[in-house]
């Protein structure tokens, strides 16, 4: 029987598995753009550590293994900025990309009102931005970072609540 894949919220102890799994799942990203010092592969423990006292960060499990992660945090602005989204190659084209998103957004919006989710992502990572349209987010602009990259900004809208019947 097959073990399924559980989200929850990282610990401490995730971090090492994090880290591994994000320099792992961003290999292709800087091999697209020829650039092998991006922040998810040079990243540290210690700034890892830092982020999950501060930002939500989820993880998929499966077992004890972490397949999939992503973070985010709300803004007094309303703004739920999303990063780092990475699947395991192997668990990748399955729906759990979708899934950690999911999850984040929901997360976030316990924090509080959100006016809006962005995130951003390479103008040649063709997989992130479908992934990112099936989930509802739009494009907002283009950033030109170097001669070999841009950032395409996504944004997408909270659904609007159902108003309550009045008795």
């Amino acid at each position: 029987m097959g073990m399924s894949v559980i989200i929850s919220a990282a610990e401490a102890e995730d971090a090492e598995q994090i880290l591994k799994l994000q320099y792992l799942g961003y290999q292709p990203e800087a091999e697209l753009y020829g650039n092998w010092a991006i922040e998810p592969l040079t990243q540290s423990l210690e700034s890892l550590l830092g982020e999950l006292s501060h930002q939500h960060v989820l993880v998929a499990r499966l077992g004890d293994e972490v397949v999939g992660t992503v973070r985010g945090s709300l803004g007094e602005d309303g703004v739920a900025r999303i990063e780092r989204l990475v699947v395991h190659p192997r668990m990748q084209r399955h729906g759990l990309g979708g899934r950690l998103l999911d999850a984040l957004e929901q997360r976030l919006a316990e924090d509080g009102a959100v006016a809006a989710y962005r995130l951003f992502t390479g103008h040649r990572s063709l997989g992130n931005l479908r992934l990112y349209a099936r989930q509802g987010y739009r494009q907002t602009g283009v950033e030109q970072v170097s001669s070999r990259l841009s950032f395409v900004h996504l944004e997408k809208k909270p659904a609007a609540l159902p108003l309550a019947a009045t008795a």
